[in-house]
């Protein structure tokens, strides 16, 4: 029975381990004469075979009176077939150092492995020179060996070369299909491992992102917060001040009533103190004439006293009047300090615009003396036409009198030339005005293909008493387009100690770095002005957060409302010619806390009249 070639237990074959010098000769054929041949040692003077890698053709058979004086090489042939087949059996069956141990024994062992009595037989052999065994019953106790511990489907005889052959062929396509199944199984793992390496690649992608997110928030929460405690502190210090003046008001106030209180009081007592010196006086006078006319002077005396104290009650009773005035006067001066003190910003507010509204006024006005200069210009010139016309009209008229027939002639085709003239003037204006509207069209077009709505982004340069880093920007396409800002972030390290910085990429559709002016800036707003002057509803603002130059951008010399308002007027001034008329109407308003304030109103009024912002339903 042939034990299974996967699960049978491993026994040592006791064979010699297979040679590492290739075998020189191909399978034997094998004969009786060969089986009934003696172990007789071969001669030592006898020439070994060399091996060569050509196949050689099969040995001749031989009889046995050829083969009687040849050694039949029996040790030799026996220890190459049992190499050949542990060989073989080595090379079918894969086994582990954990799990079969290879016994490696000299030739002569492996009768000690079958049987406890080979050596006393071996012994009494060489002892009596008997009859060596076979080689038949050596290769059939080989045969044994092999197929106890071989992996082959049945048991074959030595001289079945062919089935051998065809066995080992079975055993090679299962090990085959095995090898197949692993290499197929290895790559099946190979794809799992890859793809688990890219789960793993992808996990730590989302892990650097949710922590460069997290690190992002983090960076804008601690800038908020700072924002948040540089407001508070400036709503403090505007509280403090605010305080510190109302104090100061407050304190002025008491000090002026308690001084017109001193000298209410003083006054008073030095009324008194008059009126005692002066009762006094008259009480002597009285004394003095009381002798010549003692009852006419009491009663005098009598009288002056009332009057005296008709008067001092009078005087206190006019006192106690100016005190009570002080004292409205300082309850109204407290509510008009308090009013003050409300009114105070928006009197500074007024004040800004109302300097803002003069700045434009004083540009209005350079621009318009520029304006009357070039008139004063264009009348000198038109003043030596007019002459050099009148000289020609003088000698016109001098040719139309010496010859009428001529004049009358010559005055008929100036008038058609004057009627051609006129009617390709007309013409002309005609097109020029349909050019003018097609001209509008086409740029409303460019416009709208630019985009309705644009974002300009404007990196104002660093002062040089800011306290905080400057932040690191990087322009890509500044020498193009000019639409592309990146922000470099702060360090970052990974979880696998790599430091990396992250960009933050910011797209605009024109972007301004702290080298530009605002007359870069007005050539990309200009089209837009040119636009509104088209009849397009435009609207152009700047927001950003304190100190980041909005309004120098706005409203410097050469900001966007001066430039927009000098574009307007002056393409309005060069149209009139060409047969377009202009009406404009202007608004400043301030939108302060949700309320609409009238800038180029009275600031009285502004607490009485309220405003709204409306869309034209024209325009719609």
């Amino acid at each position: 029975m042939v034990p299974n070639a996967e699960n049978a237990p491993v026994r040592a074959s006791g064979l010699r381990p297979p040679s590492r010098i290739p075998a020189t000769t191909g399978l034997l054929e094998m004969s009786a004469s060969d089986n009934n041949a003696r172990a007789i040692p071969p001669p030592a003077n006898l020439l070994k075979h060399k091996g060569s890698a050509l196949p050689e053709p099969a040995p001749k058979r031989k009889t046995l009176a050829e083969r009687a004086g040849e050694p039949p090489a029996r040790s030799a042939n026996t220890t190459s077939r049992v190499m050949k087949r542990s060989n073989t059996t080595n090379n079918l069956r894969k086994t582990s150092a954990n799990h079969t141990t290879s016994s490696v024994r000299p030739a002569s062992a492996a009768a000690t492995h079958r049987t406890n009595s080979a050596l006393p037989r071996t012994g009494s052999r060489s002892a009596l020179a008997a009859r060596p065994t076979s080689i038949a019953q050596e290769d059939d106790d080989d045969d044994e060996d092999l197929s106890s511990s071989s992996i082959l489907p049945n048991k074959r005889k030595a001289w079945d070369t062919k089935g051998r052959l065809e066995d080992m062929e079975t055993l090679y396509s299962q090990l085959k299909s095995q090898l197949d199944s692993a290499a197929t199984e290895k790559s099946g793992m190979e794809e799992g491992i890859s793809i688990y390496k890219a789960r793993i690649s992808e996990m730590e992608q989302i892990r650097l992102q949710l922590s460069t997110a997290n690190q992002t928030l983090t960076t804008e929460l601690a800038e908020t917060k700072i924002k948040l405690s540089s407001v508070n502190t400036q709503l403090d210090d505007m509280k403090r001040s605010h305080s510190f003046e109302i104090d100061d008001l407050r304190r002025k106030n008491r000090n002026d009533i308690e001084d017109a209180k001193d000298d209410h009081r003083k006054e008073l007592e030095r009324l008194q103190r008059e009126a005692r010196d002066e009762l006094d006086r008259v009480r002597k006078d009285a004394q003095e004439e009381a002798e010549r006319a003692n009852k006419t002077r009491r009663e005098e005396v009598a009288e002056k006293e009332r009057e005296l104290r008709a008067e001092l009650e009078e005087e206190r009773s006019r006192r106690l009047r100016e005190t009570q005035e002080l004292t409205t006067q300082f309850s109204m001066q407290k509510l008009t300090a308090e009013n003050d003190v409300t009114q105070k910003d928006r009197e500074l507010q007024n004040l800004r615009a109302e300097l803002n509204e003069v700045k434009a006024n004083l540009e209005s006005s350079n621009a318009l003396n520029v304006n009357l200069k070039e008139k004063l210009t264009e009348a000198s010139t038109n003043t030596l036409t007019l002459e050099t016309s009148m000289r020609a009209m003088k000698a016109k008229i001098d040719f139309l009198e010496s010859d009428n027939q001529a004049q009358s002639q010559a005055f008929q085709d100036l008038n058609q030339k004057m009627l051609d003239a006129q009617a390709v003037a007309a013409e002309a204006k005609e097109k020029l005005r349909q050019e003018e509207t097609l001209r509008r069209k086409l740029h409303n077009q460019v416009q709208e293909l630019k985009g309705n709505i644009r974002v300009f982004c404007r990196v104002r340069p660093a002062l040089g008493e800011e306290e905080t880093k400057k932040a690191e920007l990087t322009f890509p396409d500044a020498d193009t387009d000019s639409k592309e800002v990146v922000v470099q972030g702060p360090d970052q390290k990974s979880a696998m100690g790599t430091v990396t910085k992250a960009n933050n990429n910011f797209s605009f559709d024109r972007v301004f770095g702290p080298s530009s002016q605002n007359g870069e800036i007005f050539d990309e707003i200009s089209q837009l002005v040119q636009s509104a002057l088209d009849g397009y509803n435009v609207c152009i603002f700047c927001y950003g957060q304190t100190g980041s130059g909005k309004t120098y951008t706005m409203s410097s010399a050469d900001g966007m409302i001066p430039s927009a308002v000098t574009q307007i007027y002056e393409t309005a001034k060069s149209l009139e010619d060409k047969g377009w008329t202009y009406s404009m109407e202007g608004s400043f308003v301030e939108v302060y806390n949700e309320t609409v304030n009238d800038l180029l109103g009275k600031a009285e009024d502004w607490n009485n009249k309220k405003h709204e912002i409306r869309q034209d339903p024209v325009k719609l």
